[in-house]
């Protein structure tokens, strides 16, 4: 009998241990400020997927929608603290972490989408380091969300056309929202959940948005007219905090980071089309489009010139508009 029990407590000894052990399961939260039934959504849902596959089902996504987790201040704030492990940033939260990316956002700089692929191509492998070598956060992907562009309940053609309305902006992009106060717009900060309220009860008459956003929020049936010119690119990003992304066992980490950045590739190849789409479907419910002439434009691109010097250092990074500006002049010539 002795013998017996022995034989026993060496083979228990010689198993590993591994195989009495349950796998750890590390959940992240992911704060996500698009709605599920978007591509940006069913992109996220299959990532999730994937994620849980390749790693075994250690790593699971769990994603909160809708912007639940509040605005972009308070989703970094609890990235920090790991209340929740990642996120959807845009340019302006990303802009908290590593404030060169805001100039990707500079209102005219960067004007179509060959340009911004241009641009992106040559500065997102700097951005994504300095953003991962802040011990803070790491880069999962990046992802295009269309362009910026204004709606108003007047028509508008030119600057001043402009600056005779109030101009509504996010209240979380102060920094955007100062730019353009430099350039001589009148501006109200507006919570993102209230943009409808203050188009109706004439608090603004004018708003910036992306296409994808005035249709989701429905501003284009109170700010009826969309100037043709692109405004700004809109850029988001999924991040993780370094924290969780240490956490993931090691043998996985590469495969996940390869899953992210192909939904990366394939989303970005969507989002013109379904843009383009999206205004359509605009147009069909009243949307009118401001079609923008080139002298026109010129007087744009002439104001934001002028406001600069008063930006840089403050608002945007000099040494980053002028690589950008030089990665598009190199374009604009090329084509």
């Amino acid at each position: 009998m002795k013998h017996r029990f022995v034989t026993a407590f060496l083979l228990m000894c010689l198993i590993p241990s591994g195989i009495f052990t349950a796998p750890r399961k590390i959940t992240i939260k992911l704060a996500a400020s698009v709605p599920e039934n978007t591509p940006w959504g069913a992109h996220l849902n299959k990532m999730a997927a994937e994620w849980r596959d390749a790693s075994n089902g250690e790593v699971e996504l769990k994603i909160y929608w809708d912007g639940t987790q509040g605005g972009e201040a308070a989703v970094l704030r609890k990235l920090k603290s790991n209340a929740i492990q990642a996120a959807i940033l845009s340019s302006f939260g990303l802009n908290e972490i590593t404030p060169e990316v805001l100039t990707l956002s500079c209102p005219f700089l960067i004007r179509n989408d060959g340009e911004l692929d241009a641009a992106l191509a040559a500065v997102k492998p700097e951005l994504e380091r300095k953003i991962n070598s802040s011990k803070t956060f790491f880069m999962l992907a990046w992802s295009k969300v269309g362009w910026v562009k204004f709606f108003s309940k007047a028509p508008v053609y030119v600057p001043n056309d402009l600056k005779r309305q109030r101009l509504g902006a996010n209240e979380s992009d102060a920094q955007l929202l100062d730019a353009f106060k430099a350039m001589g717009y009148t501006m109200v900060p507006v919570a993102q959940n209230q943009i409808l309220v203050s188009l109706s009860g004439g608090q603004i008459d004018a708003v910036y948005l992306s296409p994808v956003m005035a249709g989701g929020t429905q501003a284009f049936g109170l700010a009826k007219r969309m100037a043709s010119l692109n405004v700004a690119p809109f850029l988001g990003a999924i991040v993780v905090n370094q924290t969780t992304w240490k956490r993931i066992p090691e043998q996985y980490r590469d495969t996940l980071l390869r899953i992210a950045k192909r939904h990366e590739a394939e989303l970005n190849g969507a989002v013109a089309q379904l843009e383009a789409e999206i205004i359509e479907t605009m147009q069909r419910h009243g949307l009118i489009i401001n079609e923008i002439t080139p002298e026109q434009a010129q007087l744009w691109y002439n104001d934001v010139q002028q406001a600069l010097p008063k930006l840089f250092g403050s608002t945007f990074d000099k040494p980053m508009y002028d690589r950008i500006e030089a990665i598009v002049n190199a374009y604009r010539k090329r084509n």
